[in-house]
């Protein structure tokens, strides 16, 4: 097989080259937003740094970029542009977790030329498959698939006939029907359209088990299954938002412009100011406490624990409503700066669609209530919900 990546096998520091592409998002953002997808030049710079390819097995050509790594990654992603990170993250995601779990026929096919693909897609709402000689067929209609205009794959969820079985499909999106329907408040330029799949034949090796931590290439990063890696990319992109929001205030405050300027030497702006950068700072701790415990327990070879995953998701849940919280204080205290068509509505936008996402739902921060207080003895998590072991 001819693996895509060489460059970014070899690649190290994506993180901090993430960080050099925030300005380039930034440009982007606008420009992003109004045409409802990424432009080609962020799309191209994304490829170009081995985005795409974080989360894709070493023995693939990808980066296989550790945890810790990675929410930095699209935090600083975030930062520029907080719709390119979203994509981004959905993309590495998708792309890696089939380097990781699908079978050698997929992966001949998949993980050829020079570069990764894009696969995006939804995993939530599962459709049909039925199976049929050595594969299935998949009918559905999803919605949310971040990227797909930039992307050749699709990542849908199917429900097996008659088991019930949660899979996932791999599709050419050819083979499906994209519906151009992103007309949203905020994230406007992910693109995140819905598609529909009639009676696709889906061979067996461009399937996987949905919640398998089980990889059949990668390390250990691989264990912690879709919704680990899902975490991970929704985590930083909560903080580089919030950071970027609270900056944009700061700036806005400095030179006295607007509403913000007027209140700048007032006491209760300086108050107000501080707290919500505490309060940030303070999420974003625990974020690193937490997935350096995480991190350090892979790099042992063993399984996270359910009080890590536990807090895995608080901490993801923690900063993504610390991250809402900021961006009401920030658009309060900018007054019609704000309100008005630039950087700060869109950012105050994208905010408000990003906490939308089933992750930092109330049913997940209820279920880490209950384990952090021992009212759940026995219980395992599985994707966002507390159950009995299987």
């Amino acid at each position: 097989m001819t693996s895509v990546g060489e460059q970014a096998a070899s690649a190290t520091g994506l993180p901090e080259r993430a960080k050099l592409l925030a300005p380039l998002l930034n440009e982007n953002a606008a420009a992003g937003d109004e045409q409802g997808k990424l432009t080609d030049d962020v799309v191209e710079a994304l490829h170009r740094e081995g985005v795409f390819g974080a989360w894709v097995p070493k023995s693939l050509g990808g980066t296989e970029v550790d945890a810790v790594s990675s929410i930095r990654m699209i935090e600083n992603l975030a930062y520029g542009d907080p719709s390119a990170a979203w994509v981004a993250m959905a993309g590495a995601l998708a792309t890696g977790t089939a380097g990781a779990y699908l079978g050698d026929e997929a992966v001949e096919q998949i993980f050829t030329g020079d570069r990764f693909p894009v696969i995006a897609g939804q995993g939530t709402r599962p459709g049909t498959a039925i199976p049929k000689d050595g594969g299935f067929l998949l009918t559905g209609a999803w919605s949310f698939a971040s990227g797909i205009k930039h992307g050749s794959y699709f990542h849908s969820l199917g429900a097996i006939e008659p088991s019930g079985e949660l899979r996932i499909f791999v599709t050419q999106v050819e083979q499906g029907t994209l519906i151009d329907n992103w007309d949203v408040l905020g994230l406007r330029a992910t693109g995140s359209i819905d598609y529909t799949l009639d009676s696709v034949f889906v061979p067996d090796s461009f399937t996987h088990p949905a919640r398998t931590e089980t990889p059949k290439r990668g390390g250990s990063l691989f264990t912690l299954g879709i919704i680990g890696l899902a975490i991970i990319g929704h985590t930083g992109w909560a903080l580089g938002l919030g950071r970027r929001m609270l900056d944009e205030l700061a700036t806005l405050a400095q030179t006295k412009a607007g509403r913000a300027g007027a209140m700048a030497d007032s006491d209760s702006f300086q108050e107000q100011y501080a707290n919500a950068d505490l309060k940030l700072r303070a999420a974003r701790a625990l974020v690193y406490e937490t997935w350096t415990d995480v991190q350090d327990t892979l790099d042992r070879g063993e399984h996270v624990s359910v009080r890590q995953n536990t807090l895995m998701r608080g901490s993801l849940t923690n900063v993504t409503w610390t991250a809402q919280d900021v961006g009401m204080f920030v658009y309060i205290a900018a007054g019609t700066a704000a309100m008005r068509d630039g950087t700060l509505q869109r950012l105050f936008r994208d905010l408000h669609a990003g906490t939308q996402h089933i992750t930092s739902s109330p049913p997940v921060i209820r279920a880490v209530g209950r384990e952090l207080a021992g009212l759940a003895p026995g219980k395992v998590w599985l994707f966002a919900e507390l159950v009995d072991p299987s």
